[in-house]
């Protein structure tokens, strides 16, 4: 009998504790709502498996993506819950694109600065704009000083757009063409009638 075996469990008890407290505290913190870099492990028909932090696998719609990324490309993606129904970690690359160009729509949007936008597709009411990598709600109304006739025909053209509304936690992006035409008309019509005072 080993007088030492006690002894030694107990020691390599402690060491086990203490080695697993210096890996925890090597692991990032990642807390829901953190956009964090990923790697691309795979692509199935309708989901992007990722891998970030520490060997820490999470899923994203595949339909979140312009473009389906191949394995090994990197994202970044906002964490939105450690654990769904199934035990998944849930990711988001949509809510972490619109985190990260937020600051700049919001600056601006309070600077009342025009920012290009392409108008991507129509929809209901309106077009979607890709403003920075995010959606943006460009309503018919809004897309020129009369109505246009054919939507379709302006689908993949860039403009320059007026924020007009703004909404963080709806994620909501409204933006206006018609307000810069209407600026410009008025500064043409401004000069002109300069013009013609001058020449009086």
């Amino acid at each position: 009998m080993d007088p030492y075996g006690d002894e030694q469990l107990d020691m390599s008890r402690d060491d086990f504790a203490k080695l697993l407290a210096e890996y925890q505290a090597d692991l990032p913190e990642i807390r829901e709502g953190e956009i964090v870099n990923a790697k691309v492990l795979r692509v199935t028909n309708n989901a992007v498996i990722l891998e970030f932090g520490f060997k820490s696998e999470g899923s994203v719609a595949l339909d979140e993506f312009k473009e389906a990324p191949e394995p090994g490309d990197e994202v970044e993606v906002m964490l939105e819950s450690l654990e769904d129904d199934d035990g998944v970690v849930v990711l988001s690359k949509k809510k972490a694109d619109f985190l990260r160009v937020w600051e700049k729509i919001k600056e601006a949007y309070e600077a009342d600065q025009p920012v290009k936008g392409t108008l991507v597709h129509k929809i209901k009411g309106g077009v979607t704009v890709d403003l920075m990598g995010v959606d943006a709600f460009l309503p018919g109304s809004q897309i020129a000083l009369r109505r246009v006739p054919n939507i379709e025909d302006l689908i993949g053209e860039t403009y320059k757009f007026k924020i007009i509304k703004l909404n963080k936690r709806r994620r909501n992006i409204v933006v206006s063409r018609r307000v810069i035409l209407e600026a410009e008309r008025e500064k043409k019509r401004e000069t002109l009638v300069k013009e013609l005072l001058i020449g009086q």
